[in-house]
């Protein structure tokens, strides 16, 4: 066994110290050097992996002496139970079990053990997290950011106008040609996930600064390399999705939007905004370019959030309030409120 091995890791080399069974800390430097050498990981990611078996390593210690033979299901479980306890986020707790798992794999490859108990083992499922998105006031003052008496400004403007209009990804925006965008019809083709073409809708709004943009901007942008490019950077090149992404961000902090607005958060602001104007789901999937309506169905979830947060902030009796009777004594009002 590599007891030799340096660990990445000065976490669990002082938990190894603590440990007195020889073998586990055997194991776990041979499962480092496994990584690193078999597997080729990078040490920053060999330490991640080291550091998410720590709480399992001194789990084991305090209730099976460091043995691994006295491992089953249950004590996997009741391992991601402490877990739950000591309040790790859910995330975290996968992460940790992913980590496990790959840790008695390599012991049953091995033949250190024969059978795998944590093969079957289910983490907690993962948390719906609702993406970011801005309310129309926001995205006006968004749009407004751009300071439109410059090139730049012009060309962020407009994008930005496509970006929320038409509810592009980034890297459809980013892959457009001037041929495909239709000003009169306000179309514009664009190629999907799965190379799966589609034609995005935009309003008059975006199509007046994209004409602004594309008759006085991008003539002064434009090279020979990049002709066909829609979208041009200053120095005459396709502009990349990276850059995209930094005006989106540069804008949106300015205009005081959350800190995790980002470009996809423009694709989600316009389905959440047509849902919530009555539009029906199967158009903003067909809208969207999504292939299953479930993956639709999170922004009817925005809109009832949405919802709840304006009725609870609105409505005079959706919170707690304070009263007073008529003897002076506060008592406290509680109104369940309606999901």
């Amino acid at each position: 066994m590599s007891t030799d091995v340096k660990l990445p890791s000065p976490a669990m080399e002082a938990v190894l110290r603590k440990n007195d069974n020889p073998k586990m800390t055997g194991y776990v430097r041979d499962f480092a050097e496994h990584l690193s050498t078999t597997r080729q990981l990078t040490e920053h990611t060999v330490r991640n992996y080291i550091n998410d078996l720590v709480p399992f390593v001194e789990y084991l210690e305090a209730h099976e002496g460091g043995y691994l033979d006295k491992t089953d299901r249950l004590f996997l479980r009741g391992y991601l139970a402490s877990l739950v306890t000591d309040e790790f986020e859910r995330s975290s707790i996968a992460r940790k079990l992913s980590a496990l798992k790959s840790f008695y794999r390599f012991l049953r490859n091995e033949g250190i053990i024969e059978t795998d108990p944590a093969d079957l083992v289910v983490g907690p499922r993962k948390e719906k997290k609702l993406p970011a998105i801005a309310s129309s006031f926001e995205i006006e003052r968004l749009l407004d950011e751009p300071n439109t008496t410059t090139n730049a400004g012009i060309r962020d403007r407009a994008l930005l106008e496509l970006l929320y209009g038409a509810g592009l990804r980034v890297s459809e925006a980013n892959s457009t040609d001037v041929a495909d965008i239709d000003l009169e019809n306000r179309e514009i083709r664009v190629i999907g996930k799965g190379s799966k073409p589609r034609i995005a809708l935009f309003g008059s709004q975006a199509a007046d600064w994209i004409e602004k943009y594309l008759s006085y901007v991008r003539p002064r942008f434009v090279s020979r390399n990049t002709e066909s490019a829609l979208w041009m950077n200053q120095s005459g090149g396709r502009l990349s999705a990276r850059s995209m992404q930094r005006i989106v961000k540069k804008y949106a902090l300015a205009a005081g939007l959350d800190p995790d607005f980002h470009t996809h958060s423009l694709r989600h602001s316009f389905a959440t905004h047509l849902l919530d104007g009555g539009a029906d789901l199967r158009v903003v999937q067909d809208l969207l370019g999504h292939t299953s309506p479930a993956t639709t169905q999170i922004y009817t979830h925005i809109s009832a959030e949405q919802a709840r947060n304006v009725y609870l902030g609105a409505h005079p009796r959706a919170s707690k309030k304070k009263s007073t009777d008529n003897s002076g004594d506060t008592k406290s009002e509680h109104f369940e409120s309606a999901t």
